[in-house]
């Protein structure tokens, strides 16, 4: 059954109301008209203004009311005063939608603050979705729907664009209008008192005609939403993104290493990369990407290859590859082969392939014919400097005709000016990315690439908790945690920060504290010299600084004088701080270790993050690091540790074996789960974290807090729902077949299909309100990559771990109160039992998420569901506009 979207009336609607309509040339309510009779849209159009009759040879009514149909959309551009009892206008007249162009509200000040406070007020009570205040408006090319005050109607196309910034849209239909790109939808935020980019990203991951989506981002307001969005769209489709303000400083003072070392941009960057998004620089690079798109420009890897006239260029090129880490494609020796007999003996033997400077356009087709027929290039791109000899056009032909059957991306750069122009428009007729320096040209195959590259990591989803054999302590944890909250203290002495590391499995140094000389040596003697000896105080954050660190004191005297020596000179350089002793630790000797860093911060918007890299003194100077957000897994967090310099001398290096990287990667994985688990944590280092060949060993750790309260709602603290490892149950079918209940994964969308393949034509009927056969694999891929905030689904596997057995599914519905439901068992196993097994758990969940309702929809004749949700305690009632569907509710909590 396909299900209307909920903003169905905001970017489809049938009728368009202009509240503010008139003929005053340049005002906002003439601006749109004008726009909304010019693009051709085909519903019907109302003009409201009381001062006038018509507009434009169109009737004007004077009020909201005096409409004899409900608009599906209202645009108001009436003065701001005005907006909140519009608004109400709309709620009381069942309108949904609405569109406020008018300025004046927050950018006013206080008063215009109060103004957005009413009209976001009145928009709620009424049940109206509002975009903006203060925006450009809406697009929608395709329907002849220009609700915006801007000059460019748009073409129709397959690129949704969602921005912040009205003038980056104006920008950007100014310049698709002259570069043939179109628009499937082009929203314009402004204020974004309600619909955000979250929920518009819902609208086009549905809209099939939506190909592509690219956002302009100033900030994010709801980063669960935001998140949870973008990894919807970006699964089905590619998604980019520019986010402006990325060298803003943060107010507040940092007291740890990570917090010092992560910047919000850091932070930005790691979730849109782990959303599957590409991020871009720039307009010039977000129009280069627009139009790649546009002319399916779909690269399957990275690998490049570079056909050139000139070695210069090819450098250049070759340069910007590897700032990006695109790999320089290693050509086959059969390549290799077909080139050496087709070039003359002077070309490069390699790739880039530099033809000499008087190639011609024969020698470039050999080149390209054979590069583009190595299965180790994924994309080409061909250079030519306008030589003496050289022939720019007949070669732009070559490459033209050569690109009609490729099968792989092709990009140019012819440079130069005069004697390439008819070339670049010869290129641009063909659809052709070209160029005209080869630095860009190389940073557009990085960006599409890394769309398919980024899938890898969008598909990851780690579980909440490790599943192993020796699972952390959460409880120990958690009452470390709250006996320094219950002493106020933020900050967990050193001892009590490795207790937490300890729960959770990651491997400590021993750490004792000695309140007198005398407790130093008989601590130091029970451990076995040498000992590291450190300053232990709540007050000071990186011990070093203060000089309060001695590492191999080798005897019980350099013991007792280092201890008088810590707290005398601690105490002189810090005297406001409270010195609690020192700490006594084995002095850890890894003769082949490599010193490293892990740590968490707390974003403001992302919460949680992770953070890699060098550690020791080094780690500010060298600023390596690797920024991830929780929950990780293996595969995320290995993609972590190679994106950092330190990753070059974790394998054989300087004559030490290659560390424990299985150790390495546990670390990181257990630190995910600590701020997965923990959401009291607000900043974490473990530095130095030493690891060799037999492991890691956590030697200084920090951990401070913040006092929170945790909320009913699991992980509510993270910007990504981890995979809720907790709802697996094994039951026991009345047949003797063991089933493992679990929640869906990315992984499961083979036996997902093969399931639905393999149902019955009535029960196909029965759960899809249709003959579907086939799952299409957007389908797919939405079914089984879900966000568990925002939906669950349990399926049951058998035993085997083969055989699908059923599926059961809520979606939360855009209140965030209830849900709407749908479950399927397969033909063979109905009438087990599994069917009520699966739906109490469901419901269970669905309780647990907080959802006040839940709801599904029946055939009227499918008397046996009927039957069976009401067992459940569901109301059956009938749909009051389609006498053959029924109605369910089951209330989960009051209200």
């Amino acid at each position: 059954m396909q299900y209307e979207h909920y903003l169905k009336s905001m970017f489809e609607p049938q009728s368009v109301a202009v509240l503010g309509a008139t003929e005053r040339a340049g005002a906002c309510g003439s601006v749109i008209m004008r726009n909304m009779i010019d693009s051709g849209f085909a519903g019907e159009l109302h003009a409201i203004n009381p001062k006038h009759d018509k507009v434009f040879g169109r009737p004007c009514v004077a009020r909201l009311e005096d409409l004899r149909k409900r608009p599906d959309l209202v645009i108001l551009c009436t003065p701001a005063r005005t907006i909140p009892g519009l608004i109400e206008e709309c709620g009381r007249a069942g309108i949904k939608a609405a569109i406020i162009v008018s300025g004046g509200f927050t950018e006013a000040g206080p008063a215009g603050a109060e103004l957005l406070r009413r009209t976001r007020s009145a928009a709620k009570r009424g049940g109206v979705r509002v975009i903006g205040p203060n925006c450009l408006g809406l697009l929608r090319p395709s329907l002849g729907l220009n609700a915006s005050h801007t000059r460019s109607s748009g073409k129709p196309g397959s690129i949704g664009l969602i921005s912040q910034s009205g003038a980056v849209c104006a920008a950007l239909l100014d310049w698709a209008q002259s570069n043939g790109v179109g628009f499937s939808t082009v929203v314009s935020l402004g204020g974004a008192m309600d619909l955000d980019f979250g929920e518009i990203l819902d609208y086009m991951i549905a809209d099939p005609k939506t190909e592509s989506v690219f956002m302009f981002i100033e900030g994010v307001r709801d980063a669960r939403r935001f998140m949870s969005a973008v990894r919807a769209a970006a699964r089905v489709k590619p998604v980019f993104a520019i986010k402006v303000g990325r060298h803003a400083t943060g107010a507040r003072t940092f007291e740890s290493h990570t917090g010092a070392l992560v910047g919000s941009d850091d932070v930005f960057d790691a979730a849109l990369r782990r959303a599957g998004v590409v991020r871009l620089y720039s307009l010039g690079q977000m129009f280069s990407a627009a139009n790649a798109l546009f002319t399916g420009f779909k690269p399957a890897g990275k690998r490049l290859a570079i056909v050139t006239n000139g070695s210069g260029p090819a450098m250049m090129a070759t340069d910007r590859a590897t700032d990006l880490g695109i790999p320089v494609a290693m050509l086959a020796p059969e390549t290799l082969d077909v080139l050496n007999r087709a070039l003359p003996p002077t070309w490069s033997r390699g790739n880039p392939v530099d033809l000499g400077g008087d190639a011609d356009a024969a020698r470039y087709h050999a080149a390209l014919e054979a590069v583009l027929a190595d299965p180790g290039v994924d994309g080409v791109l061909t250079l030519l400097s306008p030589l003496v000899s050289t022939q720019p056009t007949s070669i732009a032909e070559t490459v033209i005709e050569l690109a009609k059957t490729a099968g792989k991306p092709m990009m140019t750069c012819w440079m130069g000016c005069e004697q390439v122009r008819e070339a670049r428009a010869l290129f641009e007729a063909a659809h052709i990315p070209s160029f005209r320096s080869p630095e860009p040209s190389v940073e557009l195959f990085h960006h599409i690439a890394s769309y398919y590259r980024n899938q890898q990591l969008l598909r990851q989803a780690p579980a909440s908790l490790a599943q192993d054999l020796d699972p952390p302590s959460v409880e120990s944890a958690r009452l470390v945690i709250e006996t320094a909250l219950s002493e106020r203290r933020t900050t967990l002495t050193e001892m009590e920060s490795k207790a937490l590391l300890a729960a959770f499995r990651i491997p400590i140094a021993q750490t004792v504290v000695a309140r007198s000389a005398t407790e130093a040596m008989v601590y130091a003697e029970e451990m076995g010299l040498p000992v590291a000896m450190k300053i232990d105080s709540p007050d000071i954050s990186h011990k070093s600084d203060v000089g309060g660190v001695r590492l191999h004191v080798d005897n019980l005297r350099s013991v007792r004088d280092c201890w008088q020596e810590l707290m005398s000179e601690v105490g002189r350089r810090r005297p406001e701080a409270k010195l609690r002793g020192v700490s006594i630790e084995p002095m850890v000797i890894k003769r082949n270790a490599r010193e490293l860093f892990v740590g968490v911060v707390n974003d403001e918007v992302f919460g949680p993050v992770i953070s890699f890299g060098y550690g020791g003194t080094r780690i500010e100077v060298l600023g390596d690091r690797a920024v991830t957000l929780p929950p990780i897994n293996v595969e995320l967090a290995r993609d972590a540790i190679q994106r950092t310099r330190a990753a070059a001398m974790l394998g054989e290096f300087r004559g030490m074996p290659p560390i424990d990287m299985d150790a390495l990667e546990r670390v990181l994985i257990r630190v995910s789960e600590m701020v997965c688990e923990l959401p009291w944590i607000r900043e974490m280092d473990i530095n130095p974290l030493l690891v060799d060949e037999d492991g890691c060993v956590a030697v200084d750790a920090r951990i401070t807090l913040a006092d929170v309260q945790p909320t009913a709602t699991p992980y509510s603290h993270m910007a990504i729902h981890p995979y809720p490892a907790r709802l697996e149950h094994v039951v026991t079918l009345p047949n003797g077949t063991r089933a493992l209940i679990r929640p869906i994964r990315p992984e499961d969308a083979d036996r997902e299909a093969r399931f639905v393949r393999e149902l019955s034509p009535e029960t196909r009927y029965l759960r899809f309100m249709s003959t579907i056969k086939e799952l299409p694999p957007q389908l797919l891929a939405r079914l089984t990559q879900i966000d568990y905030d925002r939906e669950m689904a349990l399926v049951a596997i058998a035993d085997d771990d083969a055989e699908q057995l059923g599926v059961c599914r809520y979606v939360v519905n855009p209140d965030g109160e209830s849900c709407e439901f749908a479950i399927v068992i397969a033909d063979a196993w109905q009438r087990q039992g599994l069917a009520r097994i699966m739906m109490n758990l469901l419901i269970e969940t669905a309780r647990e998420r907080g959802l006040r309702v839940m709801e599904g929809v029946f055939l009227a004749n499918n008397e046996r569901m009927l039957r069976f949700v009401q067992s459940l305690g569901f109301h059956i009632s009938r749909d009051p506009e389609d006498s053959s569907l029924v109605n369910g509710e089951l209330l989960l909590r009051s209200a």
